[in-house]
């Protein structure tokens, strides 16, 4: 199998997260490596299916016609999602409790995680467009051709993207009927690993890539209606699932998230724990005292998707930051720090560590943590620059020592 680690540039700190430049219409900004897709107004046009967009933007760049057939088995998976989350509860269901296993993060795996995982695989899997995937619940990176299904380490050459995902973010919630969702990231391979030629495992290492090599992000929402939210690298487009007709229906075209806000995200009970420079914004925000002047609320759910989408429509942070217990936070970089930023940039926010983009870092591993704070651009930047700030007089302090 062929895959691809792309060189990215890793621009200054300053330049990484300043604005971008104005576009001309149905151009949006991209800050991947990739180049940005055309799109035109059948794309701008709500009420157009899933299946119909992603046909224009096929038609209007023919190079991403295999990304078409890759997302009618997303689009498929996540409608069969949908139901089994909203039956999950009902006497009859065979997804309730656990699945009696612990997966590679060392979390017990609810038997819906299972059961979404294996979904999402099999979509994936009969697209005929993808090789390899990583996921929250397997071990390794895995590929879906089934000439070899169950070994650990598996490849075949007849895909041209690599997928990785979290299959249900938010599953320990699902009892208590909070939103859970799926976060998905596609990825080109590299058709300088052969694997005739090379050792498997340096293929295998080669779907460790940044953020800004990623060419798709999407993510569903399972709650109140079933929403999935796309990004490929032209702007954001969110669809709602119209269950009457049974498809996905545009409802917010270029999705642009407010500059400022007045809403953080984050489990305040870890606050005496994390980094100084983030305590101080976020007391500033509580106190009106913040670079905005305005008292900001706090509004969180507890699933990432679900913290995310609503940040996305109305603007505000949210964030998993590192802690003393926790130095890396607890979200994965691969297939949900990674993906949600892209969605993130590309609506107009900032995805950061504290002092990194997000998007720039290179996972080591499958299954690497990493702190993150994403959401309005203003406000991040706050957070950016207290960061740097605090940086700066640590190394004044440390010249004077010397």
């Amino acid at each position: 199998m062929k895959f691809s680690i792309i060189a990215v540039s890793v621009l200054p700190l300053v330049s990484a997260f300043s604005p971008a430049s104005t576009k001309p219409a149905f151009k949006a900004g991209s800050l991947n490596a990739h180049k940005a897709p055309v799109f035109d107004e059948v794309c701008e046009t709500t009420g157009v299916t899933l299946k119909r967009f992603m046909n224009e933007v096929a038609l209007l760049n023919p190079e991403l016609n295999e990304l078409t057939t890759l997302f009618g088995g997303i689009d498929t998976a996540c409608k069969a999602l949908s139901n089994l989350v909203k039956r999950s509860q009902l006497p009859s269901s065979e997804t309730l409790g656990y699945q009696g296993e612990v997966n590679v993060q060392g979390e017990d795996q609810k038997k819906l995680d299972v059961i979404s995982n294996d979904v999402l695989k099999r979509a994936l899997r009969f697209t005929g467009r993808l090789g390899v995937l990583a996921s929250e619940e397997e071990d390794v990176p895995i590929d879906l051709t089934g000439e070899s299904e169950g070994k650990d380490v598996l490849l075949d050459d007849t895909g041209k993207y690599v997928a990785v995902f979290d299959p249900l973010d938010g599953s320990s919630n699902v009892d208590a009927g909070i939103p859970t969702g799926t976060i998905i990231g596609i990825y080109e391979h590299d058709e300088s690993c052969d694997i005739e030629g090379t050792d498997s495992d340096v293929c295998l290492a080669n779907t460790l890539q940044a953020g800004t090599n990623l060419v798709a992000a999407a993510y569903c929402l399972y709650s109140s209606s079933c929403f999935f939210t796309l990004t490929l690298g032209n702007g954001v487009y969110g669809f709602t699932l119209d269950e009457q007709i049974g498809e996905f229906v545009l409802s917010n075209p270029n999705l642009k998230i407010p500059e400022t806000s007045s809403i953080y995200s984050m489990n305040e009970a870890n606050c005496n724990s994390w980094d100084e420079p983030l305590q101080k914004v976020v007391d500033g925000w509580r106190e009106g005292t913040g670079a905005s002047g305005k008292k900001f609320s706090s509004r969180y759910i507890g699933s990432m998707v679900g913290d995310v989408h609503r940040t996305l429509l109305y603007g505000g942070v949210f964030g998993y930051p590192g802690d003393k217990k926790n130095v890396n936070g607890k979200l994965r970089l691969l297939y949900e720090g990674a993906p949600m930023s892209f969605i993130m940039e590309q609506a107009g926010g900032l995805s950061t560590t504290g002092t990194k983009r997000v998007m720039e870092i290179v996972p080591e591993v499958v299954h690497q943590r990493v702190p993150i704070i994403m959401g309005s651009k203003n406000d991040v930047q706050e957070v950016i620059d207290a960061y740097a700030t605090a940086t700066a007089g640590s190394e004044v302090e440390a010249a004077v020592e010397v």
